[in-house]
């Protein structure tokens, strides 16, 4: 019998194929789902992996067994399937795994108007059926069955988008995009289709083996290649999307990479002109460039904990305009308070075209401070050495010491964060500093404690 509690995770289901999950189960999944979404129709979208097709219609037969009626929208980005659940008012599910190598596949899964099922909106009681049917026998079939029909959502996915975007007055772009072999290959051509973009495409062919490199462009060895064609090419800009496309990283016209907090303060202040005395939403790993930025933009800034369920469930309650994290996940009011790399990109590529400068220069003024990135311990002890670095920085004179999300230790200077991973034996550390030296100093200090 599959081993549940391998493969359930906080958000979503991910797990390898067929080793830990396969059609079967995602046919259990599909029935669980309709059930516990109470769904007379939903929407079911698939990344490229060689998997994909077959879990997705699998997925579709156990939900339409239970009286569902499908529709099934094919290859699609992770956040084109939160378009259709938000256009099409259906609960949805994306079949992918992000990043993770070609061997794994997974459910994102969410309810009408792409609100995000997470283990405490859905995912315990849909785990909690299929557990139940798999010790019992398969679940009672509706009286009725529903239907299972095929859409194309692609083109009023690009439309949604440029209709959110002001691109009518940008400046002729040389644009470098990397793919990664996953999604956003299948996306930008429509999306950037008719602007006045001089696309360089890197690793476009659809091929869920990845065979050029892992599509997780928060690892700087994903990004090489990305580098040197913006640099030979002398282009504008470059863009990276990860595997199911949801997240876009940015390198300016030397091919130096952009934070991710820097595009979630360029983003907030355009959202801001739009929406003035708006709400932004960031993590508490951002750069103090955010708050800084939306302030003096006549926003209001609201920190909250690392992750999109978080990010989502704040979005909705303060009735945010935009959120932005430092994985780059970008989340908007206008896209149902959902994550969207590719609406991002229009937003970076509105602001650059809009002026004549370099990217470099125009994200100057968004990217002040000097940052460690994050950096991975591993730790058996995870509460123990973080007990011992909050013991050592108790005493720090002009120190604040917060616990919303791991121990966050900020003084006038400098701030950093030591939380614990969700899935592995972890201690991730982020430092911040009005300087490069203080950063180095800081972080060799958290880390000898945390290493010792």
């Amino acid at each position: 019998m599959a081993d549940l509690s391998q493969i359930v995770k906080a958000y979503d289901v991910r797990g390898v194929v067929p080793e830990q999950w396969d059609e079967k189960l995602a046919e259990l999944f599909g029935a669980a789902f309709a059930q516990v979404t109470d769904a007379r129709a939903i929407v079911v979208g698939h990344d490229m992996r060689p998997s994909s097709p077959g879990l997705s219609q699998a997925f579709a037969r156990g939900a339409a067994a239970r009286g569902a009626d499908v529709t099934l929208i094919g290859l699609c980005s992770t956040d084109e399937l939160y378009f259709a659940s938000g256009q099409l008012g259906l609960p949805g599910a994306m079949f992918t795994a992000s990043h993770n190598p070609a061997q794994y596949n997974g459910i994102k899964m969410c309810r009408a108007g792409a609100a995000p099922v997470g283990q405490d909106t859905g995912l315990a009681e849909i785990r909690a059926l299929v557990e139940g049917w798999l010790e019992s026998g398969a679940p009672e079939p509706a009286a009725v069955p529903g239907t299972v029909a095929e859409r194309d959502v692609l083109a009023d996915y690009a439309a949604h988008l440029r209709s959110l975007v002001d691109l009518g007055r940008i400046r002729p772009l040389k644009v470098v995009v990397d793919a990664g072999n996953g999604m956003g290959g299948h996306t930008v051509p429509t999306v950037l289709d008719g602007l006045p973009v001089d696309l360089v495409p890197m690793y476009f062919e659809l091929d869920g083996t990845f065979p050029n490199h892992e599509a997780n462009p928060l690892d700087p060895k994903n990004i090489v290649d990305l580098q040197a064609k913006v640099r030979e090419t002398h282009a504008d800009i470059g863009l990276a999307f990860d595997g199911d496309a949801d997240r876009c990283f940015v390198v300016d016209e030397r091919g130096e990479p952009v934070p991710p907090s820097a595009i979630t303060a360029l983003v907030a202040a355009r959202e801001l002109a739009k929406h003035p005395g708006g709400t932004i939403i960031h993590n508490l790993i951002t750069s103090w460039s955010v708050p800084e930025v939306v302030g003096e933009h006549g926003g209001r800034a609201v920190r909250t904990r690392v992750g999109h369920s978080f990010i989502k469930q704040e979005m909705a309650a303060h009735g945010a305009v935009f959120g932005g994290e430092h994985s780059a996940h970008y989340y908007f009011r206008d896209f149902w308070n959902a994550d969207t790399g590719m609406l991002a990109a229009l937003h970076v590529l509105a602001a650059l075209g809009g002026q004549p400068g370099p990217l470099s220069e125009l994200v100057r003024q968004y990217d002040r401070y000097a940052a460690s990135g994050e950096i991975n311990s591993t730790v058996a002890d995870q509460a123990g050495r973080t007990a011992a670095v909050r013991a050592a920085y108790e005493g720090t004179e002009g120190a604040e010491l917060d616990e919303l999300d791991g121990l966050t230790v900020t003084t006038p200077d400098w701030w950093f964060n030591l939380r614990a991973s969700n899935t592995e034996p972890l201690l991730r550390l982020n430092v911040e500093a009005r300087d490069a030296a203080t950063v180095a100093r800081v972080r060799d200090e958290v880390l000898a404690i945390v290493r010792a």
